[in-house]
């Protein structure tokens, strides 16, 4: 769902070379995620990280029978802070791409993805090239969404990127956007809210296969133990559980 800038050299040399200490159940695993991009991961009134990814990542700590630490990490540091070892894993809506492949492992996916685009209920919006030609369209920075716009319409659209997903909502509430290409179930959650009353999505979905999961050092045996924990809270119904206080239907 995200993608993060490019890591250094330096950074991508030095994991290649690092040595695993993975932390095993029973032992203390930090979690790091952004708390920022509702529903998935947030700062809730008492102060509290909250939301899907939370929740997701608190079952399989309880399936692992780890002593787990959530902590909130901004999300353009995100892949460094794991690098520097602030961190175990990433449990934050990020999707796997072969750029990060080559500087991180992935579990197994625990949720998938399409990109949308949002506008105003009334405004007739034709998502084609043509329809969208001239327009000024946003997205948050380094994340699939605009990755897109950037690869296939930088010579259609005015591309504005933001360095979050509200700050985005914001501009398109306030109309200084014609329309939002976002990843779809935060903008389904956005659109519930009393902030984006009066928006829709506009057009198809657009697939692009897109795969969340959870990011660990490369070589770590842990990827193991949340791979069979993901299968496991899937199987049980803990996830189930979990997707149905967010969304009336399955993003598995």
């Amino acid at each position: 769902m995200k993608i993060n800038k490019l890591i250094s050299a330096v950074a991508l040399a030095a994991v290649t070379t690092v040595t695993s200490t993975a932390a095993l159940a029973g032992d203390k695993i930090r979690i790091a995620t952004e708390g920022a991009y509702a529903p998935f991961n947030l700062i809730n009134e008492q102060g509290e990280l909250a939301g899907f990814d939370v929740e997701i990542a608190k079952a399989l700590c309880a399936e692992m029978k780890a002593d787990c630490e959530i902590v909130a990490q901004d999300w353009d540091g995100i892949i460094p802070g794991l690098m520097g070892r602030k961190y175990d894993a990433i449990i934050a809506s990020m999707s796997v791409t072969e750029e990060r492949q080559r500087v991180v492992e992935f579990s197994d996916r625990y949720y998938s993805n399409v990109l949308a685009f949002v506008a105003a209920e009334g405004k007739e919006l034709d998502t084609s090239e043509a329809g969208l030609k001239g327009l000024t369209v946003g997205a948050q920075r380094a994340t699939i969404a605009g990755q897109y716009l950037e690869d296939n319409l930088a010579d259609v659209v005015d591309i504005k990127l933001y360095d979050t997903q509200d700050n985005a909502y914001l501009d398109l509430a306030n109309g200084r956007l014609d329309a939002l290409l976002s990843d779809k179930f935060p903008a389904y959650d956005w659109m519930r809210s009393e902030d984006g009353k009066g928006f829709d999505f506009k057009g198809e979905d657009i697939d692009i296969d897109d795969e969340i999961a959870i990011a660990i050092r490369k070589g770590d045996p842990l990827k193991e133990k949340f791979n069979a924990a993901i299968k496991a809270i899937v199987e049980n119904g803990t996830y189930e559980k979990i997707n149905a206080r967010y969304f009336p239907f399955s993003i598995y």
